[in-house]
C-alpha cells in the first residue's frame, strides 16, 4: 500500500511511532490515475518521522517530536523545479530532444538534457541535431531496435512498455523481488555515539559529514534533505561532467559544491572518505567501483560509515549497469501507458519517482544512523527508481487508482515557497516537506555555483 505505514515498515521503523504523525490531505493535488499524491505523502512523511526519531536520540528528553505532513507542501516540493525562479527567470527543464517519439511499431522516449547524452543519441541514429531528422530516423525503426542501438552507444532511449510487458522483462522481474528500501549491516563496527543537540531548531543530522556523489534529482534531493537537517553536505563532481546550472540550483540548497578528479586526486578523496559519516552515490551501478567506493571497501576504510546507493534500474539484473532517468523509468515500467490517453503515452504530474526515491533514500540514511546508536555496524541503504515505480504500480488495481485521471485543484503554492538572496541571485524556491515540531523550516544557506567550493570538510 502507498501509505506511510508501509514505507515506515520498509525502513524498519517502530510501528508505535506512527502515532506521532498526522497528515493534512488535499484531494486533487498531484492528480493522476496512479496514487501519486498518497505515495508522495508517504515518502515525505516517513522521512520526516525518521528525522524526528533521530532528533529525539540527540536531545535530553521529550520524546519523538510530532510530525505533520501537508499534501500542499509535498506537492510543491515534488515540483520544485517548476517553482524555482532565479532573478525572476524561469529555469529550463527538458531539452528539445528529450521527449516521446513515434517509431515504426510504437513509441520511445529519449533523454538528451546533457550534451554528452545528446551527442551519443545523434551518433547512434546517424543524424544531425535537428528534431525533424531525429523524428524521421526513429519512425523507420522498431522501438526495441532503437532502445538497444542507442543504449549500446551510451545514449538514452527506452521503448514504451505496458506494465505486463515490464513484468515479463528480465529487469522487471529482478526489481520486483527486491524490497522498496534495501537495508543491510556491513560489519560489526561499534555503536555510533552522537553529541546532544538543542531544539532551536532541532537538527537531527548536526555534526555529520555527508559526501554527496550524486547528480540530477533523486540523489541531490536526498542530500538536500540531510543538509536541511544540519549535516555538512559536500557535493563532489568530476570537472569533466558539468551539471545543468538550473538543476544544480534547485537541489543545491544547504550544500557546498566542489570539483574533484577521483582518479587523479586520490589523496584528497581519501581525506574526504576518512572522516565521512555518510557516503551517498547516484551514478550507475559499478561506475565508481574502480575508485574504491563499493560498500565493502568504504566500510573497511571507515568502519561505522553509512553507504547510501541510488540507481535508476537497480544494481542487479540485465539492466543493472544501464543509465536511466525518471522519465525513462516511467516509460519502461508501464507508467506512461497507464497515464496515457487516446493512444498516446502520458506522464506523472511530477518527477515523482525522482523525488519520492530521494526522500526514501534520506529516510533510509536517517534510520540507519538511529539504528547505529543501538547496534553499531556500518550500514548499506539502497534504492532504485524502478523499484519505486513498481511500488506505485502495485496500487493500479486498487479502488480509485485505475479510473479516469483525477483532476488537480488549483493549489496556491505560496505557503510553501520562500525567497532568499545568494551567490546565484534572488531565488524563489520550494521549501522542504520534511517538517516536525522544533525542526528547521528552511536551509541554512542558499546554493552557490557549481564547483565553487574547496573539496574539504569544514
Amino acid at each position: 500500500m502507498t501509505d506511510t505505514a508501509s514505507v515506515w515498515s520498509a525502513l524498519g521503523g517502530d510501528p508505535a511511532l506512527l502515532q506521532r504523525l498526522t497528515a493534512v490531505e488535499r484531494p486533487g493535488v498531484l492528480g493522476a490515475r496512479l496514487p501519486v499524491r498518497e505515495a508522495a505523502r508517504a515518502c515525505a512523511g516517513a522521512c520526516a518521522l525518521a528525522a524526528a526519531e533521530l532528533g529525539a536520540r540527540r536531545t535530553d528528553g521529550g520524546g519523538v517530536p510530532a510530525v505533520r505532513v501537508d499534501d500542499g507542501a509535498v506537492a510543491t516540493a515534488f515540483t520544485s523545479e517548476r517553482h524555482l525562479r532565479i532573478d525572476g527567470r524561469t529555469p529550463e527543464t527538458f531539452a528539445p530532444l528529450s521527449r516521446f517519439w513515434r517509431t515504426a511499431d510504437g513509441w520511445v522516449r529519449t533523454h538528451a538534457n546533457y550534451p554528452h547524452h545528446r551527442a551519443r543519441l545523434l551518433a547512434a541514429l546517424g543524424v544531425a541535431e535537428d528534431p525533424d531528422a531525429v523524428a524521421a530516423a526513429l519512425a523507420e525503426r522498431s522501438a526495441a531496435e532503437i532502445e538497444e542501438t542507442v543504449s549500446a552507444a551510451g545514449g538514452l532511449a527506452v521503448a514504451l512498455r505496458t506494465p505486463g510487458e515490464w513484468a515479463a522483462h528480465g529487469q522487471g522481474a529482478a526489481v520486483r523481488g527486491r524490497p522498496l528500501v534495501e537495508r543491510a549491516r556491513l560489519d560489526s563496527a561499534p555503536a555510533r555515539v552522537l553529541t546532544r543537540v538543542g531544539r532551536d531548531p532541532l537538527l537531527p543530522a548536526a555534526g555529520l559529514r555527508v559526501l554527496d556523489l550524486t547528480r540530477v534529482i533523486a540523489g541531490p534531493v536526498a542530500t538536500r534533505t540531510l543538509a536541511l537537517l544540519g549535516a555538512d553536505v559536500l557535493r563532489v563532481d568530476s570537472p569533466g561532467l558539468p551539471e545543468i546550472p538550473d538543476q544544480h540550483a534547485d537541489t543545491g540548497f544547504g550544500k557546498r559544491s566542489a570539483l574533484l578528479d577521483l582518479g587523479a586526486d586520490r589523496e584528497t578523496l581519501e581525506e574526504l572518505l576518512g572522516s565521512a559519516d555518510v557516503v551517498v552515490t547516484g551514478y550507475r551501478p559499478g561506475a565508481l567501483d574502480r575508485f574504491g567506493l563499493t560498500p565493502g571497501a568504504l566500510a573497511a576504510r571507515r568502519p561505522g560509515v553509512v553507504v547510501a546507493e541510488l540507481s535508476a534500474w537497480g544494481a542487479y539484473g540485465p539492466w543493472g549497469g544501464r543509465r536511466g532517468f525518471d522519465s525513462l523509468v516511467q516509460v519502461a515500467t508501464g507508467i506512461a501507458v497507464f497515464e496515457g490517453a487516446q493512444g498516446r503515452p502520458g506522464a506523472l504530474p511530477a518527477q515523482a519517482l525522482d523525488h519520492g526515491t530521494g526522500y526514501l533514500l534520506a529516510a533510509g540514511v536517517l534510520r540507519a544512523l538511529t539504528e547505529q546508536t543501538d547496534e553499531g555496524g556500518s550500514r548499506l541503504v539502497r534504492v532504485a527508481l524502478a523499484r519505486t515505480a513498481g511500488w506505485l504500480l502495485e496500487e493500479a488495481g486498487r479502488e480509485g487508482a485505475a479510473g479516469g485521471r483525477r483532476a488537480g485543484d488549483d493549489l496556491d503554492p505560496g505557503p510553501w515557497l520562500a525567497e532568499a538572496d545568494g551567490p546565484l541571485g534572488r531565488l524563489r524556491y520550494a521549501l522542504s516537506p520534511v517538517t516536525f515540531a522544533d525542526g528547521p523550516r528552511d536551509w541554512a544557506r542558499p546554493p552557490g555555483g557549481w564547483g565553487t567550493d574547496t573539496a574539504r570538510w569544514r
